[in-house]
């Protein structure tokens, strides 16, 4: 493996990671959305307060170490598409400030009409985001970011048939994950009720998903030819990897068995996402040019592959730490029955 290689196979590590994780925390915000009104969505609002509270901003590292990464490791490639998708990306990320803000202070805030502010500030940035995001990624796959110095349209770049195609894949495949997340969440906090709740959303958008996705083979043969041979060829294996764990995942959902169901179901996402990545490699940008042409100078992917290796001597164990603190439930600060108050509007103290 060359120095080249091993620096995308670092910035897709993180890419996947963003995916698995940080997409389960924007999924669970479209759960709050479609929870329903005050009363009939307290409980699965209070679940989804207590799941991604302790790690939904640590998720975000992900995106950071990738865009670093993009940026030290593959210049030109980073500046082509900054010039191009400057509205999703900008979207994006007045999206992710939104969310953010909005989960803070809904946490926080003693007044119901505050909170309810904040809550649908939180609930509509989780699914902008993810579009937004995803259809950044359409435009970079269907080969709509040039490299020459010049900026591709900003408008018609992204809001095509791929573009969309694929926000409304990132936005599905969030829902997803968040759901059966939050299904093994309700069990380990024994909630029945709620076990049932996101059990059933869990196996209805994991069929969306499904079909969604498989969708996207008719897309790519249509629009992005060179995509499809490679989903098709080299990159078969993982995709039908992908299909095999996400059907296990629902078999296992429908035996109300959740046995693993977390890591299997981001199994399939992950490896969709590598399916992508190998289905174009070498190419960076598709037909432009290629990891190793686009690859900043040796000296600095060394520094890069050094610097990854000491950040992940101390992030790994830190995460790994505070994930297995978050599933024993010792970062918990409020009961379920607690939260649900909250969410009905019951006063409850600021800390």
């Amino acid at each position: 493996m060359t120095i080249e290689i091993a620096v995308a196979v670092i910035v897709w590590a993180a890419v996947t990671l963003y995916a698995v994780l940080a997409g389960a925390d924007f999924g669970a915000g479209l759960w709050d959305l479609l929870a329903g009104r005050s009363r009939r969505g307290a409980r699965p609002r209070a679940l989804i307060d207590i799941a991604i509270g302790p790690v939904w901003e640590v998720n975000h590292v992900w995106l950071i170490v990738c865009l670093i990464l993009l940026w030290t490791g593959f210049p030109s490639t980073f500046r082509a598409i900054m010039l191009t998708l400057y509205i999703p990306l900008g979207l994006a990320a007045i999206g992710i400030v939104l969310r953010g803000s909005g989960f803070a202070y809904r946490h926080v805030t003693t007044t119901f009409a505050a909170r309810r502010a904040f809550g649908a500030s939180f609930a509509i940035s989780s699914v902008l985001t993810p579009f937004f995001l995803g259809a950044a990624l359409g435009a970079v796959a269907s080969g709509q970011v040039p490299l020459d110095g010049t900026t591709g349209d900003p408008i018609s770049s992204w809001w095509n048939v791929p573009g969309v195609y694929a926000g409304i894949l990132a936005v599905v495949t969030c829902g997803w994950l968040a759901a059966v997340y939050l299904t093994g969440d309700a069990r380990r906090l024994g909630a029945g009720d709620l076990v049932h709740y996101f059990r059933r959303r869990a196996l209805i958008c994991g069929v969306l998903a499904a079909v969604v996705a498989l969708s996207g083979l008719v897309v790519a043969r249509d629009d992005i030819p060179e995509l499809y041979d490679g989903l098709t060829g080299q990159a078969l294996p993982l995709v039908i990897l992908s299909g095999l764990a996400g059907l296990t995942t629902l078999m296992l959902l429908w035996r109300s068995s959740m046995r693993f169901t977390r890591v299997i179901a981001a199994l399939s996402v992950a490896s969709i996402v590598w399916a992508w990545g190998l289905a174009q490699e070498p190419w960076v940008l598709p037909g432009q040019i290629t990891v190793a042409e686009a690859a900043a100078a040796p000296a600095t992917l060394w520094a890069i592959v050094v610097a990854v290796t000491i950040a992940a001597v101390v992030l790994v164990p830190s995460l790994g730490l505070l994930f297995r603190l978050d599933q024993a439930g010792r970062l918990e600060i409020e009961s379920l029955d607690e939260e649900t108050g909250r969410n009905l509007g019951t006063p409850v103290a600021s800390p």
